[in-house]
């Protein structure tokens, strides 16, 4: 099992991390950052998406946990050029697809509480649990492997 972080970690934004089990890859959220006051001419700041671009084959799906735009806004860009199934709460799959011009592929949502197997993915259950957070449908993720 590895864990591979894209963007988040030290910085507020770009919550982006790779849960990779068995040579297999679930993406745990996609966001973007807001660009600092030192940053003229940004509009947005994307997750270092080469991880998965050189892994594309192996990438099986997208989690989202909740709906802001530091974990979802990143998800427009990286469909560009991956076409992987996103799972998450309605709410949540609906925002992202709100702020795409292409619609996620294979969206799944998670209505509840609960341990699934994201389809595409041989090794892993994710278990959604519901959080209160400040946007409804939020939930921390739980990703049970043979390993952990």
């Amino acid at each position: 099992m590895r864990v591979v972080f894209l963007g988040g970690l030290g910085e507020i934004g770009r919550n982006c991390a790779c849960i990779e089990v068995d040579g297999r890859i679930l993406v745990l959220d996609c966001g973007i950052m807001f660009p600092e006051p030192d940053m003229p001419g940004v509009d947005l700041v994307l997750p270092d998406f080469s991880y998965l671009h050189e892994n594309a084959e192996r990438v099986d799906g997208v989690v989202l946990t909740h709906g802001h735009e530091d974990h979802t806004g990143g998800l427009a860009f990286l469909l560009r050029d991956l076409s992987v199934p996103i799972y998450g709460s309605e709410l949540t799959i609906g925002l992202a697809r709100n702020r795409s011009k292409r619609r996620p592929a294979g969206s799944d949502p998670a209505h509840r509480r609960g341990r699934r197997r994201a389809p595409a993915h041989r090794t892993c259950d994710v278990e959604f649990i519901p959080v209160t957070h400040s946007v409804p449908n939020a939930f921390a993720l739980a990703f049970h492997t043979p390993r952990a």
